[in-house]
């Protein structure tokens, strides 16, 4: 009888330690970047791929906002 107690105490915590340490994992409620206006006239072909946010882009490439939609261009 004593161990059917210290198995069910066992569990509980077990199960109150998942619960608890499900909070860590929430994401935080930040804003993604604005997407600013291009500085240059884009090439037309860039204009096939666009994106939603920086991350999308590439090394050394910015998303930003044309004439054509946002797009990643070249920022060097």
């Amino acid at each position: 009888m004593r161990a059917q107690a210290l198995l069910a105490l066992l569990l509980l915590c077990v199960l109150l330690l998942q619960a608890r340490g499900g909070q860590h994992g929430q994401k935080t409620n930040r804003r993604p970047p604005e997407i600013k206006q291009c500085e240059k006239r884009p090439k037309i072909y860039l204009c096939t791929v666009p994106c939603t946010d920086h991350r999308e882009c590439q090394a050394n490439t910015i998303c930003c906002s044309t004439f054509c939609g946002n797009i990643c261009m070249n920022v060097l």
